[in-house]
């Protein structure tokens, strides 16, 4: 293993195992690197959406106040390292192909061993994640949950702390087809004893949620009840200004580079999984660690500002909740711009429901297009035929942005959106064009 590119090849090489719910692999893997998931604290995140981003809130609030930050998030944006940091720096690849040399072997181990073989790739990711961060000796780990939290990989830790975002509607061929269902899944995070918070959730996904928590004796921390958000204004810049209260008092004005108004939900969880923590540890609580870690935020393709002129957002609203969040912005901030979509998305989701939203803009026209990845939008499937005077297909993707970026003047704006996978390609593009007018 001499390069980044066999590392992350083999790694990808687990792909074929899928998805599968259940925790033998990946502890019996553990096992053999003698449990590094026991060895470092972990703060537990898992949602439908907003996990990532609130991941990053809170990071960068505990590294405001000195201690080292391990933080475990997915899908990647920018490189594969990423999605395994510390201190909001992706692991550098000599460490990767360090740590893929010490577990393939065990892996190739474990494979000739019925019960625990066809380790996935996230598993694999999952057990890297906890030996990096025992090895940096990292004084918190925040994980994020992959997919659902009962069954999920990251479900081997003992956290000091656990939350749940928000539930809705997403991966429903795993983890069920109604909301309760849903939450029933989230909710395998909680921990006996452990204090749990939760974002903005629908009633009956959250008495699901506070049920478990009884249950196992675990505290609620609930938004709009133990904390509390108040909307001010858009920022002059780029993003939100908002209130935040808790029974340890107010804190005004706070603003988070992050445009759109579940951002500030996002934020207001991250803030009070922070108070927590830090009385956990005994910490001093003070404003500034908060006011300079949500400006120091930043999380790509969430309403990413790419370009002003034209201007150019990003948003991987990859699943129907993700979009009605997205719509709501777009109605909020940008209702006077003439509105160019460039949207594609994963089989696997409800893409006409998505579509349906998105001609909810009255003043949008949307290209359909496809990308290189497993499951992409299948274009033979005809979704333009759901509005064929807004909806058209794109062959390639490229060519439908460069329409669009030809089309584009002052009034405009151009929004590519839809699976986080494709919004990072196309970022990737944008980037590289930018960087050739800048050179």
């Amino acid at each position: 293993m001499r390069t980044v590119e066999e590392a992350i090849e083999w790694i990808h090489s687990r792909l074929p195992f899928g998805s599968r719910p259940g925790l033998d692999r990946v502890e019996a893997l553990l096992a053999l690197l003698d449990h590094p998931e026991k060895k470092v604290p972990v703060i537990h995140v898992a949602g439908t959406n907003g996990k990532g981003s609130t991941v990053s809130y809170l990071r960068a609030m505990i590294q405001e106040t000195g201690l080292t930050v391990g933080s475990f998030t997915s899908p990647y944006i920018e490189s594969f390292n990423e999605r395994i940091a510390k201190n909001g720096v992706a692991i550098p690849d000599d460490e990767l192909i360090a740590l893929v040399a010490k577990i393939k072997p065990l892996v190739e181990q474990l494979d000739q061993v019925e019960a625990v073989s066809g380790i996935t790739e996230f598993e694999v990711l999952t057990v890297m994640a906890f030996e990096y961060y025992v090895q940096q000796e990292v004084d918190i780990a925040i994980i994020e949950v992959g997919l659902g939290g009962l069954l999920d990989s990251t479900n081997v830790v003992s956290p000091m702390l656990t939350a749940i975002t928000t539930i809705g509607m997403d991966h429903t061929d795993i983890l069920g087809e109604t909301l309760s269902e849903i939450a029933t899944q989230k909710a395998g995070i909680i921990k006996t004893g452990i204090p749990v918070v939760t974002g903005n959730i629908q009633p009956e996904a959250l008495a699901v949620i506070e049920k478990i928590a009884s249950e196992k004796q675990a505290q609620v921390y609930h938004f709009k009840q133990e904390y509390q958000v108040e909307y001010r204004h858009p920022d002059s810049q780029w993003g939100e200004v908002f209130d935040f209260y808790n029974e340890q008092g107010k804190l005004t004005e706070l603003k988070t580079p992050l445009l759109g108004k579940h951002q500030i939900e996002n934020a207001s969880l991250a803030i009070e999984l922070f108070y927590l923590y830090c009385q956990q540890i005994n910490l001093p609580i003070k404003e500034k660690y908060i006011r300079e870690g949500l400006k120091k935020t930043f999380w790509p393709a969430r309403m990413e500002r790419i370009s002003e002129q034209p201007l150019v957002i990003l948003d991987g609203a990859h699943n129907e909740h993700a979009m009605k969040r997205l719509i709501e912005n777009m109605q909020q901030e940008f209702s006077d711009y003439k509105i160019h979509v460039l949207f594609s998305a994963l089989e696997t989701k409800e893409i006409k429901d998505m579509l349906h939203q998105l001609l909810a803009l009255p003043n949008a026209d949307i290209y359909i297009t496809t990308f290189d990845y497993p499951k992409a939008l299948r274009l033979e499937k005809n979704y333009q035929r759901i509005d064929e005077k807004r909806l058209q297909v794109a062959s390639l993707w490229q060519f439908g942005l460069a329409d669009i970026l030809e089309k584009a003047d002052s009034d405009s704006l151009v929004l590519v959106t839809g699976s986080l996978y494709f919004v990072s390609q196309v970022r990737q593009l944008l980037q590289e064009i930018q960087g050739g007018k800048n050179a």
